[in-house]
């Protein structure tokens, strides 16, 4: 059996939700990456009671190794390393080297704290360096350490890796930490996995559920693979984890998928279409330009999230108003009146005039009703028109009918617009252009 590991993230904001867990998906990859199992991903505030209780729910697990983010600062609530030298049955102790490094590193923002003096200072930050016996010690990239804590001599249980919460801090310290004997000795019986993923867009989960079955019946023995579907803003992933000894049976189950529905999966190496867009167009030399409404800017800002997208964005322009429509993107007056802002013909002006007035190869214009108000019979809430306008000729057009809330509206419309867009650029053309 492979080595098993659980994370534990500690904070009220984060069990409140005020602050999003961004450490324990990060962490989760990094163990997959080493072979080791996870079994459980647990979220606690900052009670020692309830911390105590969540370690020790993990210990019964029979994991090896328990990896904790947060609760590492000065003040009063930050007690994961004392509750975690308790967990672990070791006493409490000042390290008075780490104490110096720790005013040493406070020493270079001094500035910041005029008013107080260098002692007061020192006292507020003492408690991080109180650290259980035994421990290893990580190098604070900021000024909490981290610490690698085995059981107690002559004790059995899980070791653990206890972590700050920025993430800034969390992973450099987490590579420290990987390699500490401690560790080491925690995940000797790690496995290799591997993970293939295939993301489809265009096809419902349902769908997918079906194959699965009919694989199952062709004789691909699934029991000895992990597989997993997630739907997202309209794409499906489907994941399979295996270790090498059953690849056949992964590779299996991928052509059956494949056999099935080769026509809606658009990546096999792991990459998203927002990377497969901004390649098509650096590999085309071509630019984009956008003109959306309902949208409010989101498929830009997408087009913008990669480094180097100034290679393929010339800009773009919300034209939430109809009068916005009409003067800086040059949409007919006429056609608002006799078909409406949210309409076909309008979606395509929008293109038109993006990718003439901002001079770009291609144009996008997507107008809509995002909701919660809004919607008529005729055009209801959730119908969105999208238009891309390339060279040659190429034109693609496309109505949605989105469900959800007017975020969902507005998320699953960027991931469409994106995926068409792919697809105009690998020559795919509704009409040409008049």
């Amino acid at each position: 059996m492979s080595a098993r590991a659980a994370i534990v993230v500690t904070g009220t904001e984060v069990l409140g939700g005020r602050v999003s867990d961004r450490n324990g998906p990060w962490l989760a990859e990094r163990l997959r990456e080493l072979g080791v199992d996870l079994a459980h991903v647990t979220i606690v505030g900052d009670r020692p009671a309830d911390m105590l209780a969540a370690l020790r729910w993990c210990a019964s697990l029979e994991v090896s190794l328990i990896v904790t983010s947060g609760g590492l600062g000065p003040t009063a609530d930050d007690l994961t390393a004392t509750v975690v030298g308790g967990f672990c049955g070791r006493a409490m102790v000042l390290d008075v080297a780490l104490e110096e490094r720790i005013a040493a590193i406070l020493a270079a923002s001094r500035a910041r704290w005029a008013h107080l003096s260098d002692e007061a200072i020192r006292e507020a930050n003492r408690k991080q360096a109180v650290v259980p016996a035994g421990a290893t010690i990580l190098e604070p990239v900021g000024t909490a350490p981290g610490l690698v804590v085995p059981p107690a001599d002559g004790s059995e249980g899980p070791t653990v890796v206890v972590l700050p919460g920025p993430p800034r801090e969390l992973q450099p310290l987490w590579e420290q930490a990987t390699r500490t004997a401690a560790f080491g000795r925690a995940v000797h019986d790690a496995t290799v996995y591997e993970q293939r993923t295939l993301r489809l867009f265009g096809l419902p989960e349902s769908e997918i559920a079906t194959t699965l079955r009919e694989a199952q019946r062709a004789g691909v023995e699934l029991e000895q693979i992990e597989v997993t579907t997630c739907v997202r803003s309209g794409e499906l992933e489907v994941v399979t984890r295996y270790e090498p000894h059953s690849a056949a049976v992964a590779a299996a189950l991928e052509a059956v998928i494949r056999e099935r529905h080769a026509d809606v999966i658009y990546s096999d190496d792991g990459t998203r279409v927002d990377e497969q867009v901004a390649s098509l167009l650096v590999q085309q030399g071509l630019t984009v330009a956008v003109a959306e409404s309902c949208t409010g800017g989101l498929v830009l800002g997408k087009l913008t999230d990669r480094p180097g997208a100034s290679a393929f964005v010339r800009g773009g322009i919300v034209a939430y108003s109809d009068a916005v429509k009409e003067q800086l993107v040059g949409v007919a007056p006429k056609l608002i009146e006799e078909h409406g802002a949210v309409s076909e013909a309008v979606a395509v002006a929008l293109a038109d005039g993006a990718r003439e007035r901002i001079g770009a190869d291609v144009g996008i214009g997507v107008t809509g009703v995002a909701g919660p108000d809004g919607g008529t019979p005729d055009k209801p809430v959730g119908l969105v028109w999208i238009a891309l306008s390339g060279p040659g000729g190429r034109r693609l057009v496309r109505r949605t009918d989105q469900r959800g809330t007017r975020a969902d509206v507005r998320e699953r419309t960027v991931v469409v617009t994106l995926h068409l867009l792919r697809r105009l650029l690998l020559g795919a053309a509704d009409t040409p252009a008049e």
